[in-house]
């Protein structure tokens, strides 16, 4: 849903969330403000926080032009028990900045995604400095081995069972 429909959803009592979020945005009705109920490793300050003494400005007003607004539940929020899943789309940009991501469908354990730096493939790989590497999306395998070049599947493409990776 887009951020007008979850501003209203908020104001009627419930949590709302983007898929990968740990928490949600709650509204206070005594405050007349939007509460952001934060996971503990992402609060700045409070695990509960007014929107309107967020250090990130920026990020926080990209969220609001999200239009993959949810209901926040013990499903799909990590703080009401549940467990935060996103789309490939998501999962992409997620690499981007640095994060690990992996199917909560896959069988091997400890699997996941990374994003592999050029200029350190380069000086693994190569010939007295004959080629240079691209950044790459690689896997680390149940194998504990290192994939170079992850190719997605049209099912992982399509799949809206992305997590986070420790």
């Amino acid at each position: 849903m887009k951020f007008s429909e979850a501003f209203k959803t908020m104001k009627e009592g419930r949590g709302v969330k983007l898929p990968s979020w740990g928490g949600y945005w709650c509204w206070d009705e005594e405050k007349k403000t939007v509460m952001m109920q934060c996971r503990k490793k992402d609060a700045d300050q409070e695990d509960l926080l007014d929107i309107r003494e967020t250090q990130r400005v920026e990020y926080t007003l990209m969220n609001m032009q999200s239009d993959e607004w949810q209901i926040a539940d013990a499903v799909n929020c990590p703080l009401l028990g549940g467990e935060a899943t996103f789309s490939f789309g998501e999962a992409i940009k997620y690499l981007k900045r640095g994060m690990k991501v992996a199917r909560k469908g896959w069988n091997g354990k400890g699997m996941y995604l990374f994003l592999a730096d050029g200029e350190d493939l380069t000086k693994c790989l190569s010939n007295n400095g004959e080629f240079k590497c691209i950044n790459s999306i690689c896997m680390k395998t149940a194998q504990n081995t290192i994939c170079i070049g992850w190719l997605a599947s049209q099912a992982d493409m399509l799949a809206e069972d992305w997590i986070f990776a420790e």
